[in-house]
């Protein structure tokens, strides 16, 4: 650091003012990066360096040349020309929504990414809430200019067409995000092959591909990947591949068993998909009655089908799904996470894996919790 800062104090030098330039850009990339990735292994080293540079850089900060010259730089500034840049910030100090997201803020620096960033953020909280906020939104983007566009929609592969946000036009120009049944069909998934319940399923799992494409934010807590933590699918690759990879081979897996006769056999391969697709959440999770809580309640609808399957064949069958004060349901569940953030201390904040008793033989589930600290 000591010839940077040799360099960067020599005056009328083109070479300091490019290199003071870079070093707030680098800046900035780090200080988005840490905040993408929080849990990866750089990130303690990160701030440091960060501290570094700015300690670098704050001598600068008191030549009035300088500021004149940063302020040159607005490309590079989060709220240069951002007409979203209200909505950004009164979302972000909204604090009914920070009891269902936590600390997470929008950091979106174009009008587009904000746009899209919250959101997908609203379709993790309670759907009357989101609802408000959709609407809310779509003021705010009036006011500078902007129109609703239900037509310039990015496409998820499902087994249904919905819009699940509009896009932006006129003063603002954003895509929306909808689902797509001519998506699914493109991505080569038939339902001429496939029974109704596994088209849905095989619609979860392209959906899901996309989605953690898409979303930074996605975790996963899936115990035969990684028993220990709720991980993150942005900054582990490896577990993000794992994690597809392993919701990829029980959607196969209960493709061949459901050519079988063996219902129980079948309520067990249900009940592992259910888990996959269950474990696929936020920090903090999801709450229950948000568009992600509905979405992923169609696979329990499925797992109950299985069972009743398997009770008329004659098998003694019971599922619950655990919730509630985690006190009261931790005699039924295994290897439980938990987290600090979300829902109220001491509450499940999602169940993974149900709970079953099949023929007297008990499988536990598997649950997030929030600790009582």
């Amino acid at each position: 650091m000591q010839n940077l800062h040799k360099l960067l104090t020599i005056e009328n030098s083109e070479l300091a003012k490019i290199l003071r330039f870079n070093l707030y850009g680098l800046a900035a990339t780090l200080t988005k990066a840490n905040q993408e990735y929080p849990f990866d292994a750089g990130c303690q080293v990160c701030e440091e360096l960060l501290q570094e540079l700015h300690q670098l850089l704050e001598p600068s900060l008191s030549d009035p040349r300088l500021l004149q010259e940063v302020g040159d730089l607005q490309p590079l500034q989060l709220t240069n020309g951002l007409k979203l840049l209200k909505l950004q910030e009164t979302f972000n100090s909204d604090s009914e929504l920070k009891s269902y997201l936590g600390n997470s803020c929008i950091q979106g620096q174009t009008d587009a990414e904000i746009w899209n960033e919250i959101h997908r953020k609203l379709l993790r909280v309670p759907e009357d809430v989101a609802t408000l906020w959709r609407h809310k939104a779509l003021e705010l983007a009036q006011e500078v200019g902007a129109v609703v566009d239900n037509i310039n929609l990015d496409e998820l592969p499902f087994v249904r067409d919905e819009i699940i946000y509009p896009g932006l036009s006129g003063a603002v120009q954003a895509k929306g995000l909808c689902l797509s049944q001519t998506a699914l069909v493109n991505a080569e998934i038939s339902q001429t092959h496939l029974s109704e319940n596994l088209y849905l399923i095989a619609g979860f799992l392209l959906l899901y591909i996309k989605f953690i494409e898409i979303d930074p934010d996605l975790h996963h807590a899936l115990k035969s990947v990684f028993s220990f933590d709720v991980v993150s699918l942005s900054a582990k690759l490896e577990q993000r591949y794992q994690y597809i990879d392993a919701l990829s081979d029980r959607l196969h897996r209960i493709q061949k068993i459901d050519e079988n006769t063996d219902a129980v056999l079948n309520l067990y391969a249900w009940i592992d998909i259910d888990e996959a697709i269950h474990s696929l959440v936020f920090i903090p999770p999801a709450e229950r009655y948000s568009w992600w809580g509905k979405l992923q309640k169609e696979s329990r609808h499925l797992l109950k089908k299985a069972a009743d399957k398997a009770v008329k064949a004659g098998n003694e069958v019971r599922l619950k799904q655990l919730s509630g004060l985690y006190a009261d349901v931790c005699e039924f569940s295994k290897d439980d996470l938990q987290l600090d953030c979300g829902g109220n201390p001491g509450e499940v904040l999602t169940c993974l894996r149900v709970y079953a008793k099949i023929n007297q033989q008990q499988y536990p589930g598997r649950v997030i919790f929030r600790t009582l600290r």
